[in-house]
């Protein structure tokens, strides 16, 4: 029988390989995909965990583990999509208009797609209305603005409106490097992400899934 555990120790530790041919065993002896999923899950849970609490993961390591659990995803994608398993939520994430940064926004939506939440990325220099588009079209829970520039942030309040407008019930969430908890209640936003490793479990507790 395919040892799960070992799957998510390969995937927190960033050994693509090794994860890949964990998940193919597991497909192999029959494991439901959804535990597969599962087990990818909650090493991506620990990786942001220990990010955040400065445990010896960094930005690097988190990247290496996202795309651990991206090429071994892969594998069962067509299974889950068989069984009927869809992501428990959906997530609309873009870098705030004027600015073209988007290394903490994509490392972010890894860790939300992590935490089983459909991303949809809208990119970076984002208009409002194009965030309230999106949000209405995909039927969003979450949807995630980010910015790295203290010129480009101020936009995030047209953002937080547009989104308030086109669906109130959305979660909007915001963060990046100069963006501040009192800055997120500032322009109204529901959450704040002090770090990438931190975005997914915000948004969970954003939905009520945490």
């Amino acid at each position: 029988m395919a040892d799960l555990s070992a799957l998510t120790a390969a995937v927190e530790a960033g050994n693509r390989a090794e994860a890949v041919s964990l998940t193919q065993a597991a497909v192999d002896d029959g494991v439901a995909a959804s535990d597969i999923l599962d087990a990818m899950t909650t090493a991506m849970t620990e990786v942001g965990r220990k990010f955040a609490c400065n445990e010896g993961v960094y930005v690097p390591e988190m990247l290496i583990a996202a795309h651990a659990m991206k090429e071994a995803t892969a594998l069962i994608e067509p299974l889950l999509a068989e069984s009927g398993v869809t992501p428990d939520h959906t997530a609309v994430i873009g870098t705030v208009q004027g600015d073209l940064h988007d290394i903490g926004k994509n490392l972010g939506g890894m860790m939300l797609k992590g935490a089983n939440f459909e991303i949809v990325d809208l990119g970076t220099n984002v208009a409002p209305e194009a965030f309230a588009e999106a949000v209405t079209e995909h039927r969003a829970d979450v949807v995630g603005i980010s910015a790295l520039l203290t010129t480009t942030m101020v936009g995030m309040k047209a953002a937080v409106e547009a989104v308030r407008a086109a669906d109130p019930n959305a979660k909007v969430l915001v963060g990046g490097a100069p963006v501040s908890a009192e800055f997120a209640e500032e322009v109204g936003a529901d959450g704040f992400a002090e770090d990438a490793g931190a975005a997914a479990d915000v948004a969970r507790r954003l939905v009520g899934a945490a």
